[in-house]
């Protein structure tokens, strides 16, 4: 890798695309802070959003209470008053619900910076940001991080500037942490691959969103080209990215592998599978032109790896294009930008 810290800044910047509340002003200041790991990164993030939040409160909702009252407050809970009485108890079981900051959304928060504190590798000016915002959750209880189900969080109006900071608490729980045989906390060397690549899909997908406004930009899903109509058992088709200006397509499978060839008897070539799914994904969206002019091509995206041999080839494949590509991440991110404008620019002819 040939500086860590450039690396490290753009996955600021891949963060910032994913989650558009980064690129807020109040973020400036992280944008030029220089990082010598990926967990100060996260962690200075995390102290950030989690400080502007406390600038407009907690999110609060209501959470259901139980307890014996001597006066009714909510709804009699019929067991539990029944069973008082058999007690020979002279109050009432009641079922009510308080406004509370004790929620699920602050609770991951909370576990998350606790988690942070235990940790070697994060800067104690991070940690002493994070001990200050820590008081105002007080009355916030700790997780087991396992049992957080991240599928089920929901957001809306009242909440929705927790949909950063959550992300970012995914990322240190699920992709950063590891516990070593005495209980400790320790973090890993870079985020895992499965979630570095999400993040990369997410970048590429909302970099075009943002600075291509003429071309229709999505995740779409692509229709098997069927003859008889009959689609029993067939698997979803969805790309990672789907560009398209008229009848002229341009689909993107974004992948971030530590290796981006296959070996076999000493001879590298493509990935297979990766080929035979873009191709797949090309052939079919073609076919949904019905015979109408199109120009539908594919191409693989790779982040650049340190390996010698780097794919850059270009292929006619029955009448589509499909090219295989790679985006060098150790580049300063103004360069990054200027890779991913010449892929829309040669195909699009903006």
């Amino acid at each position: 890798m040939k500086d860590k810290s450039i690396f490290i800044k753009n996955i600021y910047y891949m963060l910032a695309y994913a989650y558009q509340g980064l690129q807020q002003e109040s973020y400036k200041e992280i944008a030029v802070e220089k990082f010598d790991n990926v967990h100060n990164l996260l962690a200075a993030i995390l102290a950030k959003g989690v400080a502007l939040q406390l600038k407009q409160g907690l999110y609060r909702e209501y959470v259901r209470h139980q307890e014996n009252l001597m006066l009714l407050r909510g709804k009699i809970n019929i067991t539990g008053s029944i069973k008082n009485k058999l007690m020979r108890k002279q109050s009432l079981s009641c079922d009510y619900d308080l406004l509370s900051e004790n929620n699920l959304l602050n609770q991951i928060i909370k576990t998350t910076i606790v988690l942070l504190l235990r940790v070697a590798d994060v800067k104690e000016t991070h940690k002493n940001e994070l001990r200050r915002e820590l008081l105002f959750f007080n009355n916030v209880a700790l997780l087991e991080t396992k049992s957080i189900k991240w599928s089920n969080l929901s957001f809306q109006r009242n909440n929705r500037n927790y949909q950063l900071l959550l992300g970012i608490c995914q990322l240190i729980i699920e992709g950063l942490l590891l516990t070593t045989d005495d209980g400790a906390y320790r973090l890993r060397s870079w985020i895992d691959e499965q979630r570095m690549c999400h993040l990369y899909e997410k970048f590429i997908l909302e970099y075009y969103k943002k600075h291509y406004a003429s071309l229709s930009v999505s995740v779409a899903q692509i229709p098997w080209g069927l003859d008889d109509g009959v689609s029993n058992m067939l698997p979803k088709m969805q790309s990672d990215i789907t560009l398209r200006k008229g009848n002229t397509v341009l689909i993107i499978d974004a992948k971030y592998y530590g290796h981006t060839m296959q070996v076999n008897f000493s001879k590298r070539s493509l990935i297979s599978h990766n080929l035979y799914q873009i191709f797949t994904y090309v052939k079919n969206y073609a076919y949904s032109f019905s015979g109408n002019k199109n120009q539908v091509s594919g191409m693989l995206l790779y982040a650049k790896t340190d390996e010698e041999l780097q794919p850059d080839n270009v292929y006619q494949m029955h009448g589509n294009q499909i090219s295989v590509k790679t985006l060098d991440l150790n580049r300063e991110f103004g360069e990054l930008k200027q890779q991913l404008d010449r892929i829309v620019e040669s195909h699009f002819a903006l």
